[in-house]
C-alpha cells in the first residue's frame, strides 16, 4: 500500500471543503429555471385552452 492509498483509506478528508447541507440538498440551477420554464408553459397551454372552450361555448 503506498501514501497516497494510506491517507484515503484512513479517512483523511480535510484536502476538500466541505459542503453545507443546504447546498447539496438543493437542484442544480438549470434543472430549476427548465421546471420553472415548463411549469409557466403548462399553464399558459391550459389557459389558452380554456379560453377557447370558454369563448367556443359562450353563444
Amino acid at each position: 500500500m503506498n501514501e497516497t492509498t494510506a491517507q484515503n483509506a484512513s479517512g483523511a478528508m480535510g484536502a476538500r471543503p466541505a459542503k453545507s447541507a443546504n447546498e447539496e440538498d438543493r437542484a442544480p440551477m438549470t434543472f430549476t429555471v427548465r421546471v420553472f420554464i415548463y411549469l409557466v408553459g403548462v399553464h399558459f397551454i391550459a389557459g389558452f385552452l380554456f379560453l377557447l372552450f370558454y369563448l367556443a361555448g359562450a353563444k
